[in-house]
């Protein structure tokens, strides 16, 4: 079945218009060539042509990018953190003042809603003022020694510089979590985006630029290379690189992973997300369509937090499956620009086939396919879909794996032990969620024999975190932790000193050399 987009999808030219005044008005002077002209393609999934294209960064380019970034770190490790802060603080003055440009390019490049795209940049300011704050806050502690005379401290330093791999989704605000943190923590970075989203990568880029010029900080703090694998590769093996954040699949963190932990550097892994939520008896069920809807239609299911398992007692699965039928049926699906746009354009092709090669094996494993289809876009290279509910008899093979589109598994339970493991039985561990009113039955979900993901929510989706809490998950999903808390602490190290203020040399546990 094909339905239609509900308005006309804008021209080409009219989103190169739209460009091009987002980039003017950040100050970004990336030269925009003809499509076709060579380079790398900056493509829309809104109707799937190829905008511009830009100038790739060459291997020589990258290593040069990477030895700016180690030259800097020299005086930005001994740069007071307050005054590194000052930076951040600018970065974040700019982000405000440019909010609704950079939101344009990244609803461009990645297909997000207006609203989301806005969102996603507003998560790149609060994670600013968050790490303004911190650059008075980066405290060690003062230890018991066991020695009279002496003290005992952990104090903590600027740790290199840190590679940044960002994926499609967050093209912006993944960057911002690290880099923020990275800054006012003493750390250069160099960042390579999402070969998908060059545009608003070279937008935040710009906006950096001007805030270092700004405070007076070493242009070499923060640097940006363009490209593919190739790229990212020299990030991931130059052991000036002294933490790698990389955000992708699966695939991408199993090859990663080995190769920086060879050369002894840190890896910071944000991977796949397979999230379930949970609906028991004891849940409002109207709160409950709310949080699911989003959080499994929203971004058209590419989120890495986003709901891809539906877990129902089976004593109201039927009601809240045909209130979310409903609900998804009522979704304008279309330009991502236009109000009142619920779902936007998946990223490409690939991920339309991804989706449909899903659907098929639900159905071949038994389950109950509802929705899915293709919005007749006027435009072969773009794909709109109604999101998809899947009444699955049990947690199989295609419910394991997480396909990057918006479909969410519905599998019914009898307990809330099965529940649980059925929440915990995928390899991956980032998202979860329970709907109770019932306190015992948070309190279990959340305990330590409960979900065993790194987020863990009650009465709210799987997706929308904030930034003041550490982001990240366990087991597949990395075990890597961005962000809020005291997620600042992989992107230093820590140094462990005892001071003898006193005449006597006595030796820990109670050792006699002499």
């Amino acid at each position: 079945m094909t339905t239609t987009v509900t308005s006309p999808l804008p021209t080409s030219d009219a989103l190169r218009s739209r460009v091009r005044d987002a980039l003017a008005a950040v100050g970004c002077s990336v030269p925009l060539g003809d499509p076709g002209s060579g380079g790398m393609p900056a493509s829309t999934p809104i109707n799937g042509d190829v905008l511009f294209t830009l100038t790739e960064s060459t291997v020589e380019e990258a290593d040069a990018a990477i030895a700016e970034a180690a030259q800097a770190f020299t005086t930005w490790r001994v740069t007071p953190a307050p005054v590194r802060g000052a930076l951040v603080a600018r970065l974040g003055e700019l982000l405000v003042e440019h909010k609704a440009a950079l939101a344009s390019l990244v609803t461009i490049e990645a297909g997000k809603i207006t609203s989301e795209a806005l969102g996603e940049v507003q998560e790149m300011i609060d994670i600013c003022e968050f790490a303004v704050g911190l650059s008075r806050q980066l405290y060690g502690k003062t230890i018991a020694s066991e020695r009279p005379g002496h003290r005992l401290m952990e104090t903590w330093h600027p740790l290199g510089v840190v590679g940044v791999i960002t994926a499609f989704n967050f093209p912006v605000a993944v960057w911002a979590w690290n880099t923020a943190v990275a800054l006012v923590c003493g750390d250069t970075v160099v960042w390579k985006p999402s070969e998908l989203t060059p545009l608003t990568a070279s937008a935040c880029q710009a906006l950096l630029e001007r805030a270092c010029a700004d405070v007076g900080a070493p242009p070499g703090v923060g640097r940006l290379v363009l490209g593919e694998r190739e790229i990212g590769e020299r990030l991931v093996d130059d052991p000036r690189v002294a933490l790698l954040s990389a955000t992708g699949s699966v695939r991408m963190g199993r090859a990663v992973g080995p190769r920086v932990a060879q050369r002894f550097g840190r890896a910071l892994l944000e991977l796949g997300g397979n999230n379930a939520a949970i609906v028991t008896p004891a849940a409002d069920l109207d709160l409950a369509v709310r949080g699911i809807v989003f959080s499994a239609a929203g971004t058209a299911g590419q989120r890495c937090t986003t709901l891809r398992r539906l877990i129902v007692h089976s004593s109201v699965a039927d009601e809240l499956v045909s209130r979310i039928v409903a609900a998804y049926r009522q979704l304008p699906v279309g330009d991502p620009f236009v109000d009142g746009t619920l779902v936007g354009p998946l990223i490409h092709e690939t991920s339309y086939r991804d989706m449909v090669g899903a659907l098929q094996q639900a159905e071949a494993e038994g389950g109950e396919v509802i929705g899915g289809e293709r919005h007749d876009a006027g435009d072969e290279g773009a794909f709109y879909v109604t999101p998809a509910v899947v009444r699955m008899p049990a947690q199989t093979d295609v419910v394991h794996t997480e396909t990057f589109a918006p479909i969410l598994y519905v599998l019914t339970y009898e307990t809330l032990d099965e529940a649980i493991a059925l929440n915990n039985a995928v390899p991956q561990g980032l998202s979860s969620s329970i709907f109770t009113l019932d306190v015992r039955e948070a309190e279990q979900f959340m305990a330590a024999d409960g979900s065993d993901c790194g987020i863990a929510n009650v009465n709210i989706g799987t997706s929308g975190a904030e930034i003041g809490g550490a982001f990240g998950g366990e087991k597949e999903t990395g075990g890597g932790r961005e962000s809020g808390s005291d997620a600042w602490k992989a992107y230093m190290r820590r140094a462990t000193n005892t001071v003898n203020y006193s005449a006597e040399l006595p030796l820990a546990q109670g050792v006699h050399f002499g």
